[in-house]
C-alpha cells in the first residue's frame, strides 16, 4: 500500500469512528432535562419495502446542541402496523452523536408495499411521538397517487396554519420544493421573529432549524405522510448558484465553506435518502421514486450545478448579454444527463418532474420587448430548450412539472419551444404558492392579469397561501389548489380556489 492511500484509509476509519460509535462508547440510558423529542419526528423517500425515518435529540432545542451534553445517545425505534403498537413488525437501534447534531436516520426495510404502518423512537425513559409512514406500491402496480407539494415557509412571514390543514388531507406523501427554511436575521416587522441573526455556520443553521421544527403544526405535517425533500437558495443563501453568492464579493472558498454547513445540516434534518457524496457541499440530492407503474417521481437539484444568473440576476428585457448562452445550465451536465435517461427508460404512466423554480417563462412586458426573471427558468432558455427536447422525445404530455419558489399559484401549459407558443404543448406545469412566504397574499395579481396576452400559456394564478394536492390516477392528474385567506395571524380556514386537469397523451390543461 502506498503511504499517501494508507493515510486516506486511516482518515476515513477516524471519520467512520466519529459517525459509527463501538457500543462502549454509547450511553445506552441517557437521561434528559426535558423532551429530547422536541422536534418531533419525520419520514420520508418511500420504497415498496421501506421509508426513511427521522428524529434529533434536542431536549432544549434552541441551546447550543440542543440541550445535549456531548455524550452519545442509544435509540431504539419500532414500525408497526397499528397505532397502538401491538403487532410491531420492525425494530432496531441507531446511535445518535453530536458530530451529526444528534440526528437518528434509519432506512427501515423488509416492509410490505402499497400500506401505512406507524412508528416511533426510545430513548432513555422517553418515547417520542407517533407518526404515519406509507410504502409505494410494488412494481408493476398502477395504484393511484395523491402527492401534495409546497413551499417556501419563512417562519417570520406567517403562521403555519396551511401545514396544520396539510396534515389533515388524504394524502400518500408531500413533495416540498424548497426554502424549508430562511437564512436571514430578524425582521421586527413581522409576525414571528427568527430567533438569531442571519446564519452562515453549522451551529447557526442548525438552531435555524430547530426553531422551525419546534412548530407544532409542521410537526404534525411531517407525522402524517412521508416527505421528498429537495433545496433552493435559502436553505443556504438567496439566490446563491452553485459556489456564487448572491453577494459576488464573497470568494467561492467562503461560499464554499457556507454551502458545506448548510446542506450537512438540511441532511441532518431531514428524512432524505441520497446517493453517496464526497463532501458536505458537494451534496447529491437528485435521486428518483417509483410509485408502481403508474408514476416516476425525479427530485431535482436547480442550485448546485447551475450557472450564475445571466446579464446581473433581476428582471432583464432580452436578449442580454450571456442569457442565450448554449453553456448555461440550471442542472449542470451530468443531472440532464441523467434526467433525460431516466426519461428514456422510465415505462411508467407519468413523469413527475419535482423542481424548484418556475419552468415556464412570464413576459413581464408588454408589446414587442421581452423581459424575464432571470433566477428562473426564464434566464436559461437554451437549458430549458434541452429538456423540453427530452420531454418531447421520451415523455410527451405524460410530463408534469410541480414547481415552488415564486410565492404565487400558476397554472401553465408548456409548449416544445421555450419562448415560442406557438410550439405544440408538450407538458404540464403546476406551479405552488408559498406556506407562509410573502405574508397573506392576495388574489390574482393585476398585473399579470394584465399580461395574459404577452403570455397565453398561463391559464390561471393567484398569490394566496397554501399548497396544492395532485391526484394520478390512471390517465388523468387533476390538481387542488388549496388556499388560505391570511397566514398574519392563527386560525384561517382552508379552501380550494380552483382544479385543473390534465389528460396522459393530450395536450393541454382543462379546468374543472
Amino acid at each position: 500500500m502506498q503511504r499517501r492511500d494508507f493515510l486516506i484509509d486511516l482518515t476515513r476509519i477516524a471519520a467512520l469512528a466519529a459517525i459509527v460509535p463501538n457500543d462502549w462508547r454509547v450511553v445506552h440510558r441517557p437521561r434528559f432535562a426535558d423532551d429530547p423529542f422536541a422536534l418531533g419526528l419525520a419520514s420520508g423517500d418511500p420504497s415498496p419495502a421501506g421509508a426513511m425515518l427521522w428524529t434529533r435529540l434536542a431536549p432544549r432545542p434552541l441551546d447550543p446542541h440542543g440541550g445535549m451534553n456531548g455524550s452519545r445517545a442509544a435509540v431504539t425505534w419500532e414500525v408497526a402496523d397499528d397505532e397502538g403498537f401491538t403487532k410491531i413488525v420492525q425494530q432496531g437501534r441507531a446511535t445518535a452523536v453530536p458530530e451529526l447534531a444528534y440526528s437518528v436516520h434509519v432506512d427501515v426495510k423488509g416492509l410490505a408495499p402499497d400500506r401505512w404502518y406507524y412508528y416511533r423512537f426510545h430513548s432513555g425513559q422517553a418515547t417520542s411521538g407517533v407518526g404515519r409512514v406509507r410504502t409505494a406500491p410494488a412494481e408493476g402496480a398502477q395504484t393511484p397517487l395523491r402527492l401534495a407539494f409546497a413551499s417556501c415557509q419563512h417562519y417570520e412571514q406567517g403562521f403555519y396554519t396551511a401545514q396544520q390543514h396539510l396534515a389533515n388531507e388524504e394524502i400518500d406523501a408531500v413533495a416540498f420544493l424548497g426554502d424549508y427554511i430562511y437564512e436571514y436575521g430578524p425582521n421586527t416587522a413581522n409576525p414571528r421573529l427568527h430567533a438569531t441573526a442571519e446564519v452562515m455556520d453549522l451551529e447557526g443553521y442548525r438552531g435555524r432549524y430547530a426553531q422551525y421544527k419546534s412548530d407544532p403544526a409542521l410537526q404534525a405535517a411531517h407525522a402524517a405522510f412521508p416527505w421528498l425533500l429537495i433545496t433552493d437558495d435559502h436553505e443556504v443563501d438567496n439566490n446563491y448558484a452553485g459556489l456564487v453568492s448572491e453577494n459576488e464579493m464573497e470568494s467561492t472558498e467562503w461560499m464554499h465553506a457556507r454551502r458545506a454547513a448548510a446542506y450537512q445540516a438540511w441532511w441532518e434534518h431531514q428524512p432524505v435518502r441520497v446517493p453517496h457524496s464526497n463532501s458536505w457541499a458537494d451534496l447529491v440530492q437528485m435521486r428518483r421514486l417509483d410509485w408502481g407503474a403508474l408514476a416516476r417521481i425525479h427530485l431535482l437539484d436547480g442550485r448546485q450545478y447551475r450557472s450564475d444568473q445571466p446579464c446581473g440576476d433581476g428582471d432583464q428585457a432580452v436578449p442580454c448579454g450571456d442569457w442565450a448562452d448554449p453553456k448555461h445550465t440550471m442542472f449542470g451536465p451530468d443531472q440532464e444527463k441523467w434526467l433525460s435517461s431516466g426519461l428514456a427508460s422510465s415505462r411508467a404512466h407519468w413523469q413527475i418532474l419535482a423542481n424548484q423554480v418556475m419552468f415556464a417563462p412570464f413576459d413581464l412586458t408588454a408589446g414587442p420587448t421581452r423581459t424575464y426573471h432571470m433566477d428562473s427558468w426564464g434566464g436559461y432558455p437554451a437549458a430549458a430548450d434541452r429538456l423540453l427536447d427530452s420531454i418531447g422525445k421520451y415523455a410527451r404530455n405524460r410530463t408534469v412539472l410541480i414547481s415552488g419558489d415564486i410565492h404565487s399559484n400558476w397554472v401553465n401549459e408548456i409548449h416544445a419551444r421555450f419562448t415560442r407558443d406557438e410550439t405544440p404543448i408538450v407538458a404540464a406545469e403546476f406551479v405552488g404558492t408559498s406556506f407562509t412566504s410573502g405574508g397573506d397574499g392576495s388574489d390574482r395579481n393585476a398585473a399579470v392579469g394584465a399580461l395574459a396576452a404577452e403570455n397565453p400559456h398561463l391559464k390561471w394564478q393567484n398569490n394566496r397561501r397554501g399548497y396544492v394536492v395532485c391526484r394520478f390516477d390512471g390517465d388523468v392528474c387533476e390538481a387542488d389548489y388549496r388556499i388560505v385567506p391570511y397566514v398574519s395571524k392563527p386560525g384561517a380556514p382552508i379552501q380550494t380556489a380552483t382544479r385543473w386537469k390534465t389528460e396522459h397523451g393530450k395536450a393541454g390543461i382543462t379546468q374543472l
